[in-house]
């Protein structure tokens, strides 16, 4: 049998001996979608970036339709019709969709850009597929959940036979991913192969024909989705049964410990967050769902002192801090996971040791007479890297080498071991694995019966439902909808999400 994509033996290491694939088979037939699912640094983004050209193999085979193929570039891997949808959108946002389609590949009259003709093949693409988008629509004023549309117009405008998605749903809202699988479904039945690398289990089994599973760099697993079950997966991903059930609070919420009084927080044209208010108490989890880009981030950091505010007040454990600077806020009793965990949460080019000591270094244990002991803080690296199954290959390693789910390890390890009063967490199990998943949730779960205060944003639905005890929701900055989280449904939430303020008994349950 022919296989439309046939990869055998593929080993790659990286400096420092990290073997990030080791002999590496993987099969996909034509017309099917194929799920690549595995821990954190078990080798799927970069099994999946070698076929797309980004990275060269040490060794191994790759055809595509039963012919060899070896890429120098991603433009390699695009004329043998590989199309690879990242999770960054590649995007020009001062561009309308139709340009930034056709960028590299353009269609000219007169040798000018040909924009009606571009707008022309851009609507055909998206009449076929389902993939509702305005060929006109600046990139900059398009939804998130649109984009990720323009991303896959793009692919098949350059006739990809084989798409490539990598954690497709991560941004998007519960009515957004079940259109994404029709979309999928389309063009599965039109001919085309999907491989989906994601972590959540219940997509695979709503949308993946089969299933192939990597385990520290190597094959342990590959399953018929409709003969299999998302537990034989998760243990053929963890070598474990996983639980991901929540226990309730032990204790009844307390005293408040952050109150937002009327925040506004100003943005480009118009406020990014508007007159916004509310409380998180002693022993609660207070979670905010909401579409990426209405506010969340902007809210989160002006509580954290970081963005100014236009209006409102801020209280940390009883202390006015709304004028106050980050390192004052954080003496008040606030941890921080942020959302951009390259940018904001880590320092690169620094090593594990140094990045766990961040937001420790003003304190003891790892002060003595006035100085860092660098032995307490290789040792309190050691004991987090454990703790938290960090997958490094030592303490000295530069986090910017990391896997993104190890270095979101390296950054709600450190926060989680401040013991504030408060911690702000935002998306703070993004692009990790289900057995990590697990540990995180246990953690924020006993942070919170010890006492602690949780604000937490996430873009998964079923964590903010099954952590918290109070759901927000917010749209264009705005606090929508405040729910108990035993009244909250994927539809009801997702409803609020999208703009709608009033809701149908219907759509409630």
């Amino acid at each position: 049998m022919v296989h439309e994509v046939e990869m055998r033996a593929i080993t790659k290491t990286f400096p420092g001996g990290i073997i990030a694939d080791d002999r590496v088979d993987l099969t996909v037939n034509k017309g099917e979608i194929h799920a690549l699912m595995g821990e954190n640094g078990a080798g799927k983004s970069i099994l999946m970036s070698i076929l797309a050209g980004v990275y060269k193999p040490d060794s191994g085979v790759i055809k595509v339709s039963g012919k060899e193929r070896k890429f120098s570039s991603p433009l390699d891997a695009i004329d043998a019709g590989i199309g690879m949808v990242f999770q960054s959108f590649k995007l020009f946002p001062s561009l309308i969709v139709a340009e930034n389609v056709v960028f590299r590949a353009e269609p000219t009259k007169h040798g000018l850009l040909d924009t009606e003709a571009a707008v022309a093949k851009v609507a055909e693409i998206a009449k076929r597929y389902g993939l509702h988008v305005d060929p006109r629509a600046k990139v900059s004023d398009v939804p998130v959940g649109v984009l990720q549309r323009v991303e896959i117009i793009k692919a098949l405008y350059r006739n990809a036979q084989v798409l490539i998605l990598d954690e497709p749903t991560a941004v998007l809202t519960p009515q957004e991913t079940k259109s994404l699988f029709e979309v999928l479904r389309t063009l599965k039945a039109d001919g085309r192969t999907i491989i989906l690398i994601t972590h959540k289990l219940s997509e695979v089994m709503a949308v993946s024909d089969r299933v192939t599973v990597l385990r520290d760099g190597r094959n342990v697993a590959e399953l018929i989705t409709a003969e299999s079950s998302p537990a034989e997966i998760t243990r053929h991903m963890t070598g474990r049964d996983v639980d991901l059930t929540t226990p309730s609070p032990k204790n009844a919420p307390g005293k408040p410990v952050l109150e937002v009084n009327e925040l506004t927080v100003p943005g480009l044209g118009k406020n990014a967050v508007n007159n916004v208010s509310f409380s998180v108490r002693e022993g609660e989890i207070v979670g905010i769902a909401g579409v990426a880009g209405n506010g969340q981030v902007e809210l989160a950091e002006a509580i954290m002192g970081m963005r100014p505010l236009s209006n409102g007040a801020v209280k940390i454990a009883g202390v006015d801090c709304t004028n106050q600077t980050i390192a004052t806020r954080r003496d008040a009793g606030i941890a921080y996971i942020p959302e951009d965990r390259h940018g904001v949460g880590s320092a690169g080019t620094a090593s594990a040791t140094d990045n766990l000591a961040l937001s420790h270094h003003r304190r003891t244990p790892l002060l003595q007479n006035g100085l860092l002991s660098r032995a307490r803080m290789v040792e309190h690296a050691q004991r987090l890297i454990k703790q938290f199954g960090v997958k490094i290959a030592s303490h000295e390693t530069a986090v910017g080498t990391l896997s993104g789910g190890n270095l979101q390890k390296i950054v709600v390890a450190r926060e989680l071991a401040n013991h504030t009063p408060l911690l702000i967490a935002e998306q703070p199990t993004r692009g990790v694995d289900i057995g990590s998943i697990e540990s995180i949730h246990r953690e924020l779960t006993e942070y919170r019966d010890n006492g602690g205060a949780i604000l937490l944003i996430s873009a998964e639905l079923s964590e903010i439902m099954s952590l918290s005890s109070r759901i927000l929701v917010m749209f264009e900055g705005e606090i929508v909808a405040d729910l108990p989280s035993t009244e909250a449904t994927e539809a009801l939430l997702g409803m609020h999400m999208a703009g709608h303020k009033t809701v149908t008994d219907a759509e409630r349950v």
